[in-house]
């Protein structure tokens, strides 16, 4: 039997890509131009208030970067001309009715044209305000739904979320759906229309004693911190991501054809377009920079857990496999992906008390003492730097303990099944490989990882 071919697949294709100035966006949209030039479209959403603002962002925040540089030495100065004749920047929000897109010719357009879509877009602060977080992570899937419903051609919907959705859940985690309104924690169920009536009702309230933006902000990002608590998840961002694939699985079964994929965390480039690229200081990276630069001394970790990472090569690799499969079978079902695989304390509480004793206590001391000299400012100054250090370190460790201390372990057999599906179908099915087993893993991290994240650091 003749294979097929991934890239044969993408000949002519038209793709709408939402949040493309994202960090796994860019891969995306780079590696497509890159493996097959003779795809017809990728319409770029990018949040911009006009053409002239989304065309700007395209320029200096996607095409400018050094992830295209390959492209770059392989069309010269034909690069922009190549790239501009695919790509069409979309100003507008995924936070709004219709994606924000105002301009009417180009929404016909875009619903006239699209085989596939795949949605970015994400805020992943873990302490995110819940008003930002609730209209992107959450409600935004929703309106991308409503949207997708209104094409004529599409597909497959790719929604990336994150295999941390599970909360703190432990023993295997599948590679299930939610139920729509089911919490974590009791037997209340999460009502997400009353979720945005609540967060409507407090900004109306903060808005009307006239407390200022810091305020609003504050009191945000503690509301939501508040509510992902009380049903079961440990942040913001997972609470609302989990709301975000609740909708979505909910109201796209017997539409569209959904796709999830739910990878661990996502670290620098592999192999693709180079070994090393990286964007941001992704999740447990923050705890690594904070030790290069000799703020955080000490961090909690369980030394008998692995810590679930996975190339952000690998990822776009497995997203696209997924959705070449999706897309070739006739079921408008949802199918789930799991893509993933320090002399440390062995517990918070042990951190906390080490902490108490060997920083906060001497530091209480210092600044007692400051008061007993006559020319206190450098003193001063130096108890505020040390104390802001302290207070950065006790803020990492809340944010990334359900992460270090993660007792859950990821079912990928979906995954699994999709690799040897793959292998046995695609004629180029390892030009998008994306086996976490095939990585040593150590010298990945020591001479590849961190020294991306060195020089994204130091830039």
């Amino acid at each position: 039997m003749e294979l097929g071919s991934i890239t044969e697949f993408l000949n002519n294709k038209s793709i709408l890509v939402i949040g493309a100035a994202g960090f796994l966006a860019k891969i995306f949209v780079e590696k497509i131009l890159r493996v097959q030039p003779k795809v017809k479209k990728l319409y770029l959403l990018l949040r911009a208030v006009d053409t002239k603002s989304a065309e700007e962002r395209l320029h200096n925040e996607v095409i400018g970067m050094a992830l295209f540089d390959v492209l770059r030495e392989q069309h010269g100065a034909s690069l922009y001309s190549f790239v501009y004749e695919k790509l069409t920047p979309v100003p507008g929000d995924i936070s709004c009715v219709d994606l924000g897109i105002r301009d009417s010719l180009l929404k016909d357009q875009i619903w006239n044209e699209i085989d596939t879509v795949i949605n970015f877009a994400a805020t992943t602060n873990f302490d995110e305000r819940y008003d930002v977080a609730l209209g992107i992570n959450t409600l935004g899937p929703l309106h991308l739904l409503n949207f997708v419903k209104k094409c004529n051609n599409v597909k497959v919907l790719v929604h990336v979320s994150t295999a941390y959705v599970c909360g703190e859940d432990a023993g295997l985690i599948q590679e299930k759906p939610f139920p729509l309104g089911k919490s974590k924690k009791g037997t209340e169920m999460i009502d997400i229309d009353m979720e945005k009536i609540l967060v409507e009702e407090k900004l109306t309230n903060l808005h009307s004693e006239h407390a200022e933006e810091s305020a609003i902000t504050s009191y945000m990002k503690d509301y939501g911190s508040k509510r992902a608590r009380m049903f079961g998840w440990p942040n913001t961002y997972v609470f609302t991501k989990a709301m975000g694939e609740m909708l979505l699985v909910h109201y796209s079964r017997d539409t569209v054809p959904l796709v999830i994929i739910r990878p661990t965390m996502v670290t620098s480039t592999y192999q693709e377009p180079f070994p090393g690229w990286i964007e941001g200081v992704r999740t447990i990276d923050g705890v690594a920079v904070g030790y290069a630069k000799g703020k955080l001394k000490h961090f909690p970790f369980n030394p008998k857990l692995t810590v679930d990472v996975i190339p952000a090569d690998m990822v776009i690799n497995a997203l696209i496999m997924a959705m070449v499969e999706c897309a070739n079978r006739s079921t408008t079902s949802e199918i789930i992906y799991h893509v993933g695989e320090f002399t440390a304390f062995s517990s918070m509480a042990s951190f906390r008390i080490y902490t108490a004793i060997c920083y906060s206590l001497p530091l209480k001391v210092f600044h007692l003492a400051i008061n007993t000299v006559s020319y206190q400012k450098p003193y001063n100054d130096k108890y505020t730097a040390l104390n802001r250090n302290l207070k950065l370190g006790m803020r990492l460790a809340e944010l990334y303990k359900p992460y270090v201390f993660f007792k859950g372990i990821f079912d990928d057999a979906n995954s699994e099944k999709l690799q040897i599906a793959a292998r046995e179908t695609y004629s180029d099915a390892d030009a998008f490989n994306f086996d976490p087993t095939c990585v040593n893993w150590e010298a990945y991290m020591i001479n590849i990882h961190f020294p991306g994240l060195v020089k994204y650091v130091l830039k």
